[in-house]
């Protein structure tokens, strides 16, 4: 069997496995559909006058586009294969004929096909329910944000997995990380309400500059192409790190 044809049976059997368990569909496909509905709903047609007079739910487009990719990336591949690993899936599925790059490729795409539906989703019910445009015009810009950013959380998310220690404390450990940065990097409030060094703080770490690379597509003031490549430069570099630290540090047997 051809590489690509083991790549895409791998695929469709991560694809089976998410969709039957219903904590990864309600962690990674629901809950951000429940975080903009809540958002929208308690800050209705408020402008952000900071933002040329953009409406909150717009605003809260991207925003919640940025947090369904990490957690669709970043956050699930790090519980997964900590979860796999402890059950010692991983040391077996090496002792297989299956090639071991085979297996990460499988669940990297299989994040990336759920960030993608996750995008075409939210920007659905911006448009639907809250008037939010589509940015038809800046398509390139928000494809291309989508895939440094997807890419690069998939690899940061594997790299994760050296530093949690058991399958108990994976999720503790990546919602320890991710849930400060989404606060501070005004996914959950707008920047408008976030005093300048708390966003200066988080332009040190790669979501804040995800979501403004998003934001810069999806904001209908946007002057431009909507293409922010410093933004994108930060967001790759991170990814590099973590594709480095993943081919050092991953393990494929149990710590315990």
């Amino acid at each position: 069997m051809s590489s690509i044809r083991l790549v895409l049976h791998e695929f469709r059997f991560t694809q089976k496995v998410f969709w039957r368990n219903p904590a990864s569909v309600f962690f990674t496909a629901l809950l951000p559909v429940i975080f903009l509905l809540i958002f929208a709903t308690i800050f209705g047609n408020d402008k952000i006058k900071t933002l040329d007079n953009l409406p909150t739910t717009t605003y809260y487009v991207p925003a919640i586009v940025t947090l369904a990719v990490v957690s669709a990336t970043m956050v699930s591949l790090a519980i997964n294969l900590t979860i796999a690993r402890e059950a010692g899936l991983l040391k077996r599925g090496r002792g297989t004929p299956l090639p071991p790059w085979v297996f990460i490729a499988g669940r990297v795409g299989n994040a990336i096909v759920i960030s993608v539906l996750m995008v075409v989703v939210i920007t659905i019910i911006g448009r639907v329910l809250y008037d939010a445009p589509i940015p038809w015009e800046r398509l390139p810009a928000l494809i291309t944000t989508l895939l440094v950013g997807a890419s690069s959380f998939c690899c940061l998310g594997i790299a994760m997995t050296a530093i949690i220690p058991s399958r108990e404390a994976a999720p503790a450990i990546t919602n320890l990380i991710t849930l400060p940065l989404y606060f501070l990097s005004g996914i959950f409030i707008p920047e408008s309400e976030i005093p300048d060094g708390v966003l200066s703080f988080a332009n040190h770490f790669p979501i804040r500059d995800f979501f403004e690379a998003f934001f810069s597509a999806y904001n209908p003031n946007t002057v431009g192409s909507g293409f922010e490549w410093g933004n994108l430069a930060v967001v790759a570099i991170w990814g590099l790190a973590g594709l480095l630290l993943s081919i050092r540090y991953f393990r494929w047997t149990p710590r315990h």
